[in-house]
């Protein structure tokens, strides 16, 4: 086992599990914890409270208990939303895989980003066609690469939903870091001469899950900071990004409902 690879364990992608998901919510069952309501077919990934909050308010919902998602009744409860468990692929992944036992098969992932590109703005909007994988939980799942992929199906569903709402957004690679303390200068000045669009947390990871349990997944972005002047600066509570993740989250839905309809 050399000392450079990573995981320790090379090739570990292909190794069987201990335990899974699946696992985990029949212990729940078992224990009481969770009964035997299947989650919606379609659910939205949300990171932000206030956006949690927003949706619970317009649909006339309370909070769910910790990991499930609400039935949304807008929808006849073909579509949930899912919040307030973390931020970060290992949160977000833990949570799809969760979602992936309880029989959801489609879910758009919406959060916010760092612009890494000048012309991106607070409240602009990025439709994330692959991720660069500098976080750690892509790298169980997948064989080394660069990139994670989105799943093509639901990602042209939310572009097609987002054009239909008249939001305008780019398309493109976003940088999936772990560690938003550690993100360097040198690292910066790197992918924006490459045209990377933003940087976050959690597309590569959700990609790469996705990919292995054969989901429909999309990520989408509202810019709420920006690196792109080689200094940080923030806008993550203006009236900009939250609408910007209103109108998202709306596309979201619609392009849920609409893969749904012809699955």
């Amino acid at each position: 086992m050399p000392e450079s690879s990573y995981p320790n364990f090379a090739g570990k992608h292909a190794g069987e599990a201990m335990f899974t998901a699946a696992d985990f919510v029949a212990y729940l069952r078992r224990a009481g914890v969770r009964d035997d309501t299947p989650a919606p077919g379609g659910v939205v990934l949300c990171y932000q409270r206030s956006l949690y909050d927003y949706v619970l308010r317009s649909e006339g919902l309370k909070p769910s208990r910790a990991g499930l998602p609400v039935a949304l009744p807008s929808t006849g409860g073909r579509i949930g939303l899912l919040g307030q468990f973390g931020i970060g692929a290992p949160a977000a992944t833990g949570a799809l895989e969760e979602l992936a036992a309880l029989g959801t098969t489609a879910v758009v992932s919406v959060g916010t980003a760092g612009s890494l590109q000048r012309d991106l703005k607070p409240g602009d909007m990025v439709l994330c066609e692959a991720a660069i994988r500098d976080e750690g939980v892509s790298h169980h799942y997948l064989p080394p690469a660069r990139l994670a992929t989105a799943p093509a199906a639901l990602t042209a569903a939310l572009d097609t939903a987002m054009t239909q709402a008249g939001l305008a957004f780019r398309t493109g690679t976003s940088w999936t870091i772990d560690t938003p303390y550690r993100e360097t200068l040198e690292e910066v000045r790197h992918y924006q001469a490459e045209g990377v669009l933003c940087v976050e947390m959690e597309a590569a990871g959700l990609f790469a899950v996705a990919e292995v349990r054969g989901l429909q997944l999309a990520s989408a972005l509202v810019i709420s900071d920006s690196l792109a002047e080689l200094v940080w600066s923030t806008s993550f509570h203006s009236p900009e990004v939250a609408s910007g993740l209103a109108g998202l989250y709306q596309a979201a839905v619609a392009a849920l409902l609409a893969l749904l309809a012809h699955a």
